[in-house]
């Protein structure tokens, strides 16, 4: 199989994408993790896949979800903290247990993800799409492609100050909580009074106020009352499966043994929910024949055009052969990617939930890891879109597709 005519026209593509995308923006509301805002644009896009790409099989399907617990968990560290700050001076075991307790949430809900805390806050309903395209003669081989529907909360420190300004803010913040845990340590292991060993606890434990404010600050890092319009993040992953899809209708190209899908989660940014439900819902569903997911997050710049082979703070791997035809196709379309990993505290994307759930799966980003004031922030509108990233990374896509077709890495 040959896509060259398509690749060709990665110009024509990208402007569909930035068309569709800055529709939805405009029509169809907020889309928080949730929402109905969400739900509209899953369904949307769940249309589109049915009449303008040519899915036989289109499914939307709900889940449910506690999205306010993914920021939530910050509000109860901090309350934690700043109870630990106090009760340092009076009974030091307490303050180190709550410390611990502290860093244990974060490790858990934000380190991995997991849903520790999510019973406190309350319960919505996310959706989920699911589109495939069938091939012609027996299936042999599948390829699926994954955005996310939904949009962030605008984290205002990186909106004012930029990446460099809020990373400093949330290591400041945390290491606040280890400078804290470390006097309770001391202080519990001497076995002598906070007054003890001439006062030097006290006044460290008095230095460290300086630090106050960046915990209290930490109460500001996301504004709930603000959802930002996700055009970059992540609607341009959403419709690169989708473009392709459609670009194989409008050349009349049916595929005889490989079928194409695309999967658009809720949710991605409540702590990916949606994906891990997807990935519950369909275990075991596709071990048939050798399925890859190519997972899109935040496709912008083209030279931060990366192939992430470890994901989730860097704690997830991804799978090596999906992720080596993906760098093998840039690199015979001569476009620049990078050979990279999403690291702390950068999160995660949706390929971390397939490749914890057993799918083979790799996560392209566009996007530069050091935060740029358009991530999470108001300056991610439709009006800020970049075309040469969304036809680069649209063409590496199609020949992504014509080389697996061509049974490369299976």
């Amino acid at each position: 199989m040959n896509l060259s005519s398509i690749i060709g026209k990665k110009k024509e593509y990208a402007e569909y994408m930035i068309k569709e995308i800055t529709h939805i923006c405009k029509t169809m509301g907020k889309r928080d993790p949730g929402s109905e805002g969400e739900k509209k644009a899953c369904e949307y896009m769940a249309d589109v896949l049915k009449n303008d790409c040519g899915c036989d099989r289109v499914t939307v399907e709900s889940f449910e979800e506690h999205p306010g617990s993914f920021y939530g968990w910050i509000t109860i560290d901090i309350i934690l903290a700043l109870i630990s700050i106090v009760l340092i001076h009076f009974v030091p075991l307490v303050s180190m247990l709550l410390i611990i307790l502290a860093l244990v949430i974060m490790v858990m809900q934000f380190g991995h993800y997991k849903k520790f805390v999510d019973f406190l806050f309350p319960k919505k309903i996310g959706h989920n799409v699911t589109a495939i395209k069938s091939c012609k003669g027996e299936v042999k081989r599948r390829i699926m492609f994954n955005g996310h529907a939904d949009a962030a909360w605008e984290w205002p420190v990186n909106y004012m100050f930029g990446g460099v300004g809020f990373d400093i803010h949330i290591f400041l913040g945390i290491g606040s909580l280890l400078y804290y845990l470390v006097l309770s340590i001391i202080a519990v292991c001497s076995g002598s009074a906070f007054t003890g060993v001439d006062g030097t606890l006290r006044k460290c434990a008095l230095w460290g106020l300086i630090l106050v404010p960046f915990v209290v600050a930490l109460f500001f890092m996301w504004n709930k009352n603000r959802v930002v319009d996700g055009a970059n993040d992540n609607l341009s992953g959403c419709y690169m499966g989708i473009a392709l899809l459609k670009a194989l209708k409008d050349e009349g190209i049916e595929l005889e043994d490989t079928e194409v899908g695309v999967i658009i989660c809720g949710s991605e940014e409540a702590g990916l929910r949606g994906s891990l439900a997807w990935a519950e819902a369909h275990k075991g569903e596709y071990d048939d024949v050798p399925t890859f997911i190519y997972s899109y997050d935040t496709i912008h710049d083209p030279k931060y055009l990366m192939t992430n082979y470890r994901d989730l703070n860097a704690t997830v791997p991804s799978d090596k052969d999906v992720s080596d035809l993906f760098m093998e196709s840039a690199e015979q379309l001569g476009i620049p990617c990078i050979h990279g990993m999403v690291p702390f505290p950068g999160g995660a994307t949706d390929n971390a939930a397939f490749n914890k759930a057993g799918f083979r799966s790799t996560g392209i980003t566009g996007l530069n890891h050091k935060l740029e004031r358009y991530y999470h922030t108001r300056l991610d509108s439709y009006d800020n879109m970049n075309q040469d990233g969304l036809e680069g990374c649209f063409a590496v896509t199609a020949k992504v597709l014509e080389n697996f077709v061509n049974g490369a890495k299976q």
